[in-house]
């Protein structure tokens, strides 16, 4: 069996079994918590949820933990600046994910090894008033040859301008969970 890599995430910063089953098992879930200390306990339960329910699981910010606990792989955000992600040894199926908000942040998941890169915010948010919006989103996505994922304000009203985007798929956070 091939490796089939999402093209819709989600963000979680708590292990809610109730509300993962209510989404969709192609949807990509990546465990962010930057405000507690990781419980390795709860992500090992995650990591066992998503494995006997078929999920795929990536680990925000901590590459040594997530090829440790073996999960599919991991997620970089755009305050990590560090380039060190080459030097260790992933198995083959591995997945590097990266989030950039402009061209310098590109190339710096570039330089790290990301597969595919977050690029945010497409619309505004609760959080940053200063959306790229469709045209620029459309511009930076041409500036690199990986798979371009949009981030930001995503919602049920403005979800078919998507298309209309590069993007190779989507992801959010309000919007599978305000939607359940």
């Amino acid at each position: 069996m091939h490796n089939i890599i999402p093209n819709i995430f989600t963000f979680i910063s708590t292990f809610k079994k109730e509300e993962i089953l209510n989404l969709n098992k192609n949807i990509g879930i990546i465990f962010r918590n930057y405000k507690d200390t990781l419980d390795i306990n709860e992500i090992l339960k995650l990591r066992q949820f998503c494995r006997s329910n078929n999920r795929k699981l990536y680990l925000a910010n901590n590459i040594k933990l997530a090829i440790n606990l073996n999960l599919n792989g991991v997620y970089i955000p755009a305050f990590n600046k560090d380039i060190g992600f080459n030097k260790f040894n992933t198995k083959k199926d591995f997945l590097i994910l990266g989030s950039a908000h402009n061209i310098y942040e590109i190339k710096e998941k570039e330089k790290q090894g990301v597969e595919i890169i977050f690029l945010s915010p497409l619309f505004k948010t609760k959080k940053n008033e200063n959306e790229l919006g469709i045209n620029k989103f459309k511009i930076l996505s041409r500036l690199s040859k990986k798979k371009i994922i949009a981030l930001g304000g995503i919602s049920k009203k403005n979800i078919n301008m998507l298309k209309i985007t590069n993007a190779n798929g989507f992801s959010g956070i309000s919007f599978f969970f305000n939607n359940i």
